[in-house]
């Protein structure tokens, strides 16, 4: 079409003159998509109303139809909808790292949890660790295998469930708190019922049995549990409610065990 002179019409944006060339032909061969109205000499600047105004040769111009209009108003919510899809994602994200930490600290736990039963002393779990194993938790009838780890603070409770300091060490006389996260090892608790089997393996070999006595719900500030030193109990704290999205809540769910005579 190079140096190709088309004839104006001789009414803005009406219908072309005698002598021109056929406009929807025009189109074709500048490559307009099917389905655009072609004004071959009249417009080209755009309006909301798709009017036009000025002079411009040979421009195909798209008309201005409701889906056209709705195409661009859903540019925005394609945009938030990205944005949301990439929030949940890293949210998501997130908790299936917990998880596989959760199940990684296990294992490497469980290694110096062996180790440490056969030389008798703590063994950390890797150099640079600053918690160890100080008891086996298992329910066999929820196929729990856990090892509980010294301290009960933000960084052990990554790991593992952690024995609350000042407390009977599991297995022991007295009694035994152990905490830990509701949405990854203490997950199990909203299962446990009265008569249920806890089996505490101490570093020593001795493995003792408890039952489950009762269960509660409490706010931390006013939680109760067992402090009589003649007897032999466990008591398994988690947040509560289980399925609550906020992290923070004060409230505690407490499962209390006590040994088998």
């Amino acid at each position: 079409m190079r140096g190709a002179t088309m004839p104006r019409s001789t009414e803005r944006g009406g219908p072309l003159g005698r002598g021109a060339v056929d406009a929807l032909a025009f189109a074709e061969a500048q490559g307009a998509a099917p389905g655009t109205e072609f004004r071959g000499f009249g417009p080209v600047e755009y309006s909301p109303l798709g009017r036009t105004r000025g002079t411009r040769t040979g421009h195909a111009l798209p008309r201005w139809t409701p889906a056209t209009r709705e195409a661009r108003m859903s540019r925005p919510l394609a945009a938030l909808a990205a944005l949301c899809l990439l929030f949940a994602l890293w949210h998501g994200a997130q908790g299936a790292w917990l998880h596989a930490k959760a199940a990684l600290g296990q294992h490497l736990m469980m290694r110096a949890w062996e180790e440490a039963k056969a030389g008798g002393d703590p063994v950390k779990p890797w150099p640079w660790a600053d918690m160890h194993p100080v008891a086996r938790l298992r329910v066999p009838a929820h196929g729990v295998d856990l090892l509980v780890l010294a301290g009960a603070n933000g960084r052990t409770l990554a790991w593992g469930p952690g024995h609350v300091d000042g407390t009977a060490k599991p297995g022991t006389r007295g009694n035994a708190v152990v905490t830990g996260h509701r949405d990854t090892h203490f997950a199990f608790l909203r299962g446990l019922s009265p008569g249920d089997e806890l089996v505490v393996e101490g570093v020593g070999d001795i493995a003792r049995s408890y039952r489950v006595e009762r269960t509660f719900v409490a706010d931390r500030s006013a939680l109760a549990l067992p402090a009589d030193d003649r007897a032999t109990t466990l008591a398994l704290v988690t947040c509560w409610p289980f399925d609550a999205l906020d992290p923070g809540t004060s409230l505690r769910y407490a499962v209390v065990a006590r040994a088998a005579p």
